[in-house]
Protein backbone atom coordinates (compact mmCIF):
# COMPACT_ATOMS: atom_id res chain seq x y z
CA UNK A 1 0.00 0.00 0.00
CA UNK A 2 1.26 3.46 -0.87
CA UNK A 3 0.39 6.34 1.41
CA UNK A 4 0.95 10.02 0.66
CA UNK A 5 1.02 12.89 3.11
CA UNK A 6 2.36 16.40 2.87
CA UNK A 7 5.32 17.58 4.93
CA UNK A 8 6.41 20.82 6.51
CA UNK A 9 9.49 21.05 4.31
CA UNK A 10 9.81 24.11 2.12
CA UNK A 11 13.27 23.27 0.82
CA UNK A 12 13.43 24.26 -2.83
CA UNK A 13 9.86 25.54 -2.93
CA UNK A 14 8.99 28.90 -4.48
CA UNK A 15 6.11 30.53 -2.60
CA UNK A 16 4.06 33.66 -3.22
CA UNK A 17 2.19 35.30 -0.37
CA UNK A 18 -0.63 37.53 -1.60
CA UNK A 19 -1.77 39.82 1.19
CA UNK A 20 -4.56 42.39 1.41
CA UNK A 21 -3.70 45.87 2.72
CA UNK A 22 -7.22 46.53 4.04
CA UNK A 23 -7.17 46.02 7.82
CA UNK A 24 -3.39 46.28 7.57
CA UNK A 25 -2.93 46.23 11.33
CA UNK A 26 -4.19 42.63 11.16
CA UNK A 27 -2.85 41.53 7.78
CA UNK A 28 0.70 42.67 8.60
CA UNK A 29 0.65 40.26 11.55
CA UNK A 30 -0.74 37.46 9.38
CA UNK A 31 2.03 38.15 6.87
CA UNK A 32 4.72 38.10 9.56
CA UNK A 33 3.43 34.74 10.82
CA UNK A 34 3.30 33.25 7.32
CA UNK A 35 6.77 34.44 6.34
CA UNK A 36 8.27 33.25 9.62
CA UNK A 37 6.68 29.82 9.13
CA UNK A 38 7.84 29.48 5.54
CA UNK A 39 11.43 30.49 6.31
CA UNK A 40 11.60 28.30 9.42
CA UNK A 41 10.52 25.34 7.31
CA UNK A 42 13.15 25.83 4.64
CA UNK A 43 11.76 28.25 2.05
CA UNK A 44 14.62 30.51 1.03
CA UNK A 45 13.90 34.24 1.26
CA UNK A 46 15.09 34.40 -2.36
CA UNK A 47 12.27 32.00 -3.29
CA UNK A 48 9.61 33.97 -1.41
CA UNK A 49 7.64 36.85 -2.86
CA UNK A 50 5.05 39.09 -1.25
CA UNK A 51 2.34 40.65 -3.40
CA UNK A 52 0.11 43.29 -1.85
CA UNK A 53 -3.43 43.98 -3.05
CA UNK A 54 -5.98 46.54 -1.83
CA UNK A 55 -8.32 44.14 -0.05
CA UNK A 56 -9.74 40.63 0.26
CA UNK A 57 -11.94 41.17 -2.80
CA UNK A 58 -8.80 41.40 -4.97
CA UNK A 59 -7.12 38.26 -3.61
CA UNK A 60 -8.62 35.72 -6.05
CA UNK A 61 -7.71 37.76 -9.13
CA UNK A 62 -4.15 38.39 -7.99
CA UNK A 63 -3.65 34.75 -7.00
CA UNK A 64 -4.97 33.67 -10.38
CA UNK A 65 -2.46 35.94 -12.15
CA UNK A 66 0.40 34.66 -9.99
CA UNK A 67 -0.53 31.08 -10.82
CA UNK A 68 -0.90 31.83 -14.54
CA UNK A 69 2.47 33.58 -14.62
CA UNK A 70 4.10 30.47 -13.19
CA UNK A 71 7.29 30.22 -11.23
CA UNK A 72 5.69 29.32 -7.89
CA UNK A 73 4.97 26.02 -6.20
CA UNK A 74 2.42 27.44 -3.76
CA UNK A 75 0.41 30.56 -2.96
CA UNK A 76 -0.73 31.76 0.45
CA UNK A 77 -3.64 34.25 0.41
CA UNK A 78 -4.00 36.49 3.47
CA UNK A 79 -6.69 39.01 4.32
CA UNK A 80 -9.12 40.20 6.96
CA UNK A 81 -12.79 41.07 6.62
CA UNK A 82 -14.52 42.35 9.74
CA UNK A 83 -18.32 42.40 9.86
CA UNK A 84 -19.88 45.85 9.79
CA UNK A 85 -23.39 47.22 9.89
CA UNK A 86 -24.13 46.45 6.23
CA UNK A 87 -24.17 43.29 4.08
CA UNK A 88 -20.87 44.38 2.46
CA UNK A 89 -19.06 41.84 4.68
CA UNK A 90 -21.06 38.96 3.21
CA UNK A 91 -20.23 39.90 -0.37
CA UNK A 92 -16.53 40.52 0.17
CA UNK A 93 -15.89 37.53 2.46
CA UNK A 94 -18.04 35.23 0.35
CA UNK A 95 -16.48 36.16 -2.97
CA UNK A 96 -12.94 36.01 -1.56
CA UNK A 97 -13.60 32.52 -0.22
CA UNK A 98 -15.40 31.35 -3.37
CA UNK A 99 -12.74 32.74 -5.70
CA UNK A 100 -9.83 31.29 -3.75
CA UNK A 101 -11.66 27.99 -3.35
CA UNK A 102 -12.30 27.75 -7.09
CA UNK A 103 -8.66 28.48 -7.82
CA UNK A 104 -7.51 25.90 -5.28
CA UNK A 105 -9.86 23.23 -6.63
CA UNK A 106 -8.22 23.49 -10.04
CA UNK A 107 -5.33 21.67 -8.39
CA UNK A 108 -2.48 23.23 -10.34
CA UNK A 109 -0.86 25.06 -7.42
CA UNK A 110 -2.09 24.87 -3.82
CA UNK A 111 -3.65 28.11 -2.59
CA UNK A 112 -3.66 28.48 1.19
CA UNK A 113 -6.63 30.27 2.73
CA UNK A 114 -5.59 32.74 5.41
CA UNK A 115 -8.50 35.16 5.18
CA UNK A 116 -9.99 36.04 8.55
CA UNK A 117 -13.73 36.63 8.61
CA UNK A 118 -14.62 37.94 12.04
CA UNK A 119 -17.41 39.79 13.76
CA UNK A 120 -15.13 42.16 15.69
CA UNK A 121 -11.70 43.74 15.63
CA UNK A 122 -10.92 41.95 18.89
CA UNK A 123 -11.60 38.57 17.25
CA UNK A 124 -9.35 39.51 14.33
CA UNK A 125 -6.54 40.58 16.67
CA UNK A 126 -6.88 37.30 18.54
CA UNK A 127 -6.42 35.32 15.32
CA UNK A 128 -3.48 37.44 14.17
CA UNK A 129 -1.19 36.30 16.90
CA UNK A 130 -2.59 36.95 20.35
CA UNK A 131 -5.24 34.64 21.85
CA UNK A 132 -5.97 32.18 19.05
CA UNK A 133 -2.55 31.84 17.44
CA UNK A 134 -1.57 33.27 14.09
CA UNK A 135 -3.83 32.14 11.27
CA UNK A 136 -1.28 33.38 8.71
CA UNK A 137 1.20 30.88 10.10
CA UNK A 138 -1.43 28.14 10.01
CA UNK A 139 -2.32 28.93 6.39
CA UNK A 140 1.37 28.79 5.45
CA UNK A 141 1.79 25.44 7.20
CA UNK A 142 -1.19 23.93 5.38
CA UNK A 143 0.08 25.32 2.08
CA UNK A 144 3.54 23.81 2.60
CA UNK A 145 1.99 20.44 3.31
CA UNK A 146 -0.11 20.64 0.16
CA UNK A 147 2.83 21.80 -1.99
CA UNK A 148 4.92 18.81 -0.91
CA UNK A 149 1.95 16.52 -1.44
CA UNK A 150 1.38 17.89 -4.95
CA UNK A 151 5.07 17.37 -5.70
CA UNK A 152 4.91 13.77 -4.47
CA UNK A 153 1.77 13.10 -6.53
CA UNK A 154 3.34 14.41 -9.75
Amino acid sequence: MKEFEGRLDGTGLRVAVVVARFNEMITDQLLAGAVDCLVRHGVSRDDLEVIRVPGAWELPGACSRVRARGGVDAIVALGCVIRGATPHFDYVAGEAAAGLGALNRQGEVPVGFGVLTTDTLEQALGRAGTKAGNKGREAAEATLEMATLYRDLS
